[in-house]
């Protein structure tokens, strides 16, 4: 067990993928994703740091904000609203406002539906109040 997850950790791939992980959904999110891993699901957790933000979050050709907003998009399309939730995090932590989420939510909805769009504001809205970032005033 101990063995194995350190030859996880010796991948440069991994390492880098590990560093914008951190950087874009915080080291509390993922060191919890880590921790609670037992050996099955550091399969995923391996295959995840390394290939999506490895190879994926760290390619020079969009910058952290730009995949994010990509990704609430995306979420919103396949009807990830859990996933969406950290990503909206995620989104603030890269720059994105909270306007800018809301457009980018509205935009997906002309194109995905509005179930999935009503399911994607709410989903947002969850986790930008668990961040702080809305205004109390109604």
């Amino acid at each position: 067990d101990h063995e194995r997850r350190r030859s996880v950790a010796e991948s440069e791939l991994f390492k880098r993928g590990l560093r914008v992980r951190r950087e874009v959904l915080g080291a509390e999110y993922v060191d919890t994703s880590f921790a609670e891993a037992d050996d099955f699901m550091m399969g995923f957790q391996r295959i995840v740091t390394e290939w999506v933000w490895g190879s994926a979050w760290s390619n020079t050709g969009l910058d952290h904000r730009t995949r994010s907003i990509l990704n609430l998009g995306i979420l919103t399309a396949l009807g990830r609203f859990d996933e969406l939730a950290i990503y909206v995090k995620g989104a603030l932590r890269s720059g994105v406002t909270v306007a800018e989420i809301q457009d980018t939510l509205a935009h997906a909805t002309v194109y995905c539906g509005t179930p999935a769009g009503h399911q994607a504001f709410l989903a947002a809205h969850r986790a930008l109040t668990a961040e702080g970032a809305l205004d109390s005033d109604r």
